[in-house]
Order: structure tokens, then C-alpha cells, then sequence
């Protein structure tokens, strides 16, 4: 079950995919969704450049046109709050919100400005570390939706890819992700790329049924990938997740995935 979900947004036209997808998983689990911007200090907030929350649910069914804000939670269960970060760096900025907040999951683009493609391919700063234990879903520049644009219809995804190795030990991070995918009706299909399959037990100590695959990593998640609606990949480094999606393999597979990718925190 989410209770939170916080959007990073630069305001770019790139980052949409991501916020109808953040906005469409909090109506599913009828929870809180925090639009982050990070504004230099003293900057004038521009309310109106966020995400429109309400046009999109009027798009979708969830509100007549011309509903008031008023609306939004009682008709949706959705608690939507816009949130302008006075910072003259975005990573710090970011890292500073999340630190303290903590949502259950980040969705974001991995490009733009101010996106989360900031934090990958820029310095990162010790604080980030504060953020590194939330599962963060991940739109790469090839990455096609599973929520219907026009219509907020989930009705395309159907499978998540689960990718497991043996270190780091995947176990809590799977739980995680059973956790977050208890309102979709998805299966999880789990996949090890190498010569011994890992064990995974779930929670009743059952061993799960996971594919090996052999090949080269990266291009068979990548070719899998293709034939799912979402890539979930435990994950951990050195300082945390950030060092870990700044790998060469994970960002290879962030930038050509076609579809999401959920990184998920072994910690």
C-alpha cells in the first residue's frame, strides 16, 4: 500500500508521462501526491506552470469541468499538495524535501533540468544519501506509459519484470515491491541473468519461481524489457541508491529501457 508519492517536475513538457502516472497511482491507492519544484532562493513560485491536477481528472472522468479545488479530495481520495523548494541547487533542494518527508515512492522523468536526470548525471551531494531507501519509478527518454494518456486506463500492465542477482540480497526489496503493487492487478515475473539462480522465498517461506536467462546483462534486460509494462531492479551502492542508478550498467538501462524502470532499495 503507497501512502505518499512526491513528483519531482522541472515544468517541462518531457516530465508529463511521469506526473500523469504519479497522479494515476495516487488514485489507486487514495493518497497523497506532492508536486515538487525547486525555485532559486527569492524567486517568484509560478503556481499555475506546475502539473494541472485538475484538468487531467477532468480528462479522466474523476471531475466535471470547471470543479473547484475543493473537489479534488473527496470525490478522488487523493490529497494533492504543490510544493515550490527555495534552493539555488536541486539536488540539495530535493534531497533536503525527501529527507524530510519521506514518501513511500518518487516517480520521475530522467531527463530534464531539474528532473531526476539532474541527480544522475551530476555531482551528488552527501544529503542525497538521506534519500536513498525510497523506491523511485524512472522515465527514461524511451520509455512508453502504461497509463492511458486520454483516458487514465491501467489496463496495459499486466506484468512487471523482476530483476534479482544474488548480491545485493533481494529479498526486502521484493517485499517492497509487493507492497506498492497491491492495488494493481499485475504479475510479477522474476529473472536472474547469469549461470545460478538466486534463492527468493516469499512471505510465507515459499521459494519463488524465477527464469534464468543467459547472455549479456544489460541487452537481455533490455530485450525482456521490451515485452513488459514495468522493470523493477533491487538495487544498492556504496553511498545508496543514487550511487547505484549512476552505474554504467543501470544507466545504460535507464536511458534505453522501454518501459519505467522501478528502482528499488535493498536497504
Amino acid at each position: 500500500m503507497i501512502h505518499s508519492i512526491a513528483h519531482p517536475t522541472d515544468l517541462s513538457p518531457e516530465g508529463a508521462p511521469a506526473f500523469e502516472h504519479a497522479l494515476r497511482l495516487a488514485l489507486v491507492n487514495s493518497c497523497e501526491l506532492a508536486l515538487l519544484h525547486v525555485a532559486r532562493s527569492g524567486a517568484t513560485s509560478d503556481w499555475d506552470s506546475f502539473p494541472r491536477v485538475r484538468r487531467l481528472l477532468e480528462r479522466w472522468g474523476y471531475l466535471r469541468p470547471g470543479a473547484p479545488m475543493e473537489d479534488v479530495l473527496p470525490r478522488t481520495g487523493v490529497a494533492v499538495t504543490k510544493v515550490s523548494i527555495a534552493s539555488d541547487d536541486v539536488v540539495d533542494g530535493l534531497a533536503r524535501y525527501l529527507g524530510e518527508h519521506r514518501p513511500d515512492l518518487i516517480v520521475a522523468a530522467s531527463h530534464g533540468g531539474a528532473g531526476l536526470g539532474r541527480l544522475l548525471n551530476g555531482s551528488v551531494s552527501a544529503r542525497i544519501a538521506g534519500t536513498s531507501l525510497i523506491p523511485t519509478m524512472i522515465f527514461g527518454p524511451a520509455a512508453r506509459p502504461f497509463v492511458d494518456s486520454k483516458t487514465g486506463s491501467l489496463d496495459s500492465i499486466e506484468t512487471v519484470l523482476v530483476a534479482v542477482d544474488h548480491d545485493p540480497p533481494p529479498g526486502r526489496a521484493v517485499r517492497r515491491l509487493v507492497a506498492l503493487a497491491s492495488g494493481l492487478d499485475v504479475r510479477l515475473d522474476f529473472i536472474h541473468v547469469g549461470t545460478k539462480v538466486p534463492v527468493l522465498r516469499d512471505a510465507e517461506g515459499v521459494q519463488r519461481p524465477i527464469r534464468l536467462l543467459s547472455g549479456p546483462v544489460i541487452e537481455t534486460l533490455l530485450e525482456e524489457a521490451r515485452r513488459v509494462s514495468l522493470l523493477a531492479m533491487p538495487m544498492a551502492g556504496r553511498d545508496g541508491l543514487i550511487d547505484a542508478l549512476r552505474g554504467s550498467t543501470s544507466e545504460r538501462v535507464l536511458s534505453e529501457a522501454t518501459c519505467p524502470v522501478l528502482a528499488l532499495p535493498v536497504g
